[in-house]
């Protein structure tokens, strides 16, 4: 039934897209499939020699593994529901069949190039990558594994995590096309009028926004600005002597008892944010990011500050950097801007996260009730749309807890580069509830795309390993069009049908 309806939503667009050949993951470096999956298996038959026959549990399997889980309380609680007003559906649809159109084209225009393709050695690529921990065992047991990709994977040089953002396709595809100067002059149009109409800013932001105007468009998209010009400076000024007058009043009571174990969580989680870009491991900028989260943790007592909302905030703080540097943004020194530059860039990244996590912060009250429900919701709609990946995660007892609740409390960043979050977050700032709605169905998205890689393996570890390294580490606007015009003919389908997806 599933694959009836997918066949049949693709027939009323021009083509069918095309399959994206296997690419090499956001958090960690390439390495070579194939004596790492030998090793898996060998750990695995070790594995159960000593124990059953039974797939080893999570918790057996998170002792094993340095990967930092983040996971938090299991209780369940009562979730809010979502009412789901998707948009319009001719202009996503339209949007839809465009991302695909455009993508044969530029697989048209390279095709001959992946033919051609050879395999890259480390001494050819083009960026520093540190080596994931299950790479550096591999390199003891096995001596040095040269980096090499599979056979059907074309040669593509690394691209910044940060720099040059979304502008680029993983491809290498030039940064602006005419189509995109056209589109970001009707951006310019829309936010240079008296009163902005946001309608129309959503329907053109839902396929991206250009990088030029990113930063007042996120800005409009998130309620922290007015749609009237003449409000917008008396406003931003407003709510940046309101943030640091909460530096003021609240920030040196981090200090006091009843504070500390909030603020030694944020101190501990800020060097673990986005580790591999050295932006964020200047102590200017995480100083900026301890205030931004204690602010919010004491003014949000219901929650109070919980591990996952540290990343949040790196989209909205490298959009609004972004704005004042033209270089490189992933190695610049922000201390190289002036301090009221660096005090708006700070209060605009609090405000527009604070607007993000009142849409969601049932994802972080106690027992984060909203990741649970949503978590059970993914597992219902997995189940009706590929009933076989629900079967084989059943089959080896893989919980869908054990990697979509990071997926739900992360919002997909620690399996995305950034310069795809900030493209997706596009789209998410576009859709009404996108954080909290429409990402379910980006993760449903984000799932299948690895279907076949989820049905090679054949035992909990190779799942779960596979699971939270997935390959996205070159992935650009290409791949996050599709994924998000697959999302949107799931949330098509399903969202005004919630018993296609229920038992």
């Amino acid at each position: 039934m599933a694959s009836e309806n997918r066949r049949q939503f693709w027939k009323r667009n021009s083509k069918v897209p095309g399959s994206i050949q296997q690419v090499y993951g956001a958090q960690h470096p390439p390495f070579d499939s194939r004596p790492h999956k030998n090793l898996l298996k060998e750990g695995s038959k070790m594995y159960a020699q000593s124990k059953s026959k039974r797939a080893s549990s999570f918790h057996e399997f998170a002792k094993s593994t340095s990967d930092a889980w983040d996971i938090g309380d299991d209780e369940e609680e009562e979730f809010m529901s979502v009412a789901s007003q998707g948009l319009n559906s001719k202009v996503a649809m339209a949007t839809a069949a465009q991302v695909i159109q455009n993508h044969n084209k530029l697989k048209d225009q390279t095709g001959e190039k992946m033919h051609q393709s050879e395999s890259i050695d480390e001494s050819k690529t083009n960026g520093k990558v540190v080596k994931s921990n299950s790479e550096v065992q591999l390199s003891k047991s096995s001596g040095r594994i040269t980096l090499q990709k599979q056979q059907s994977l074309p040669s593509r040089r690394v691209i910044p995590l940060v720099a040059r953002i979304s502008d680029q396709n993983a491809s290498g595809a030039p940064p602006m096309t005419i189509r995109e100067k056209s589109r970001q002059e009707k951006f310019r149009q829309l936010l240079s009028s008296a009163h902005t109409d946001l309608e129309e800013l959503r329907k053109y932001s839902w396929s991206g926004v250009p990088r030029d105007v990113r930063s007042v468009t996120w800005r409009l998209l998130s309620g922290y600005l007015p749609v009237n010009m003449e409000r917008r400076e008396i406003t931003l000024q407003r709510k940046r002597e309101e943030y640091f007058g909460f530096i003021e009043q609240y920030y040196d009571s981090r200090n006091e008892e009843h504070h500390q174990d909030t603020y030694r969580q944020i101190h501990i989680d800020i060097p673990r944010t986005n580790p591999l870009i050295p932006l964020f491991q200047q102590p200017a900028v995480q100083e900026i990011f301890e205030r931004i989260l204690f602010i919010w943790a004491i003014r949000h007592p219901a929650s109070g500050y919980v591990q996952g909302i540290n990343d949040l905030v790196t989209p909205f703080f490298v959009v609004f950097l972004s704005e004042h540097v033209e270089e490189d943004v992933e190695n610049f020194d922000v201390t190289n801007l002036s301090e009221t530059v660096q005090r708006n860039i700070e209060a605009d990244s609090f405000w527009c996260m604070s607007k993000l996590l009142d849409g969601i912060q049932d994802n972080y009250t106690f027992a984060q009730p909203g990741i649970q429900k949503k978590v059970k919701a993914l597992e219902e709609l997995i189940s009706r749309i590929d009933e076989q990946i629900h079967v084989h995660f059943r089959k080896y007892e893989v919980e869908y807890l054990q990697f979509a609740f990071r997926w739900m409390n992360n919002l997909l960043m620690r399996e995305l580069p950034l310069r795809c979050t900030i493209r997706l977050w596009d789209t998410y700032q576009s859709e009404p509830e996108g954080f909290s709605h429409f990402h379910l169905y980006v993760c449903a998205a984000f799932l299948i795309k690895w279907r076949k890689e989820i049905l090679d393996e054949d035992d909990f570890q190779g799942l779960l390993m596979l699971l939270q390294n997935l390959p996205t580490i070159h992935w650009g606007n290409e791949e996050v069009g599709l994924l998000l015009a697959e999302a949107y003919r799931l949330k098509y389908m399903f969202a005004d049908a919630p018993n296609h997806y229920r038992r």
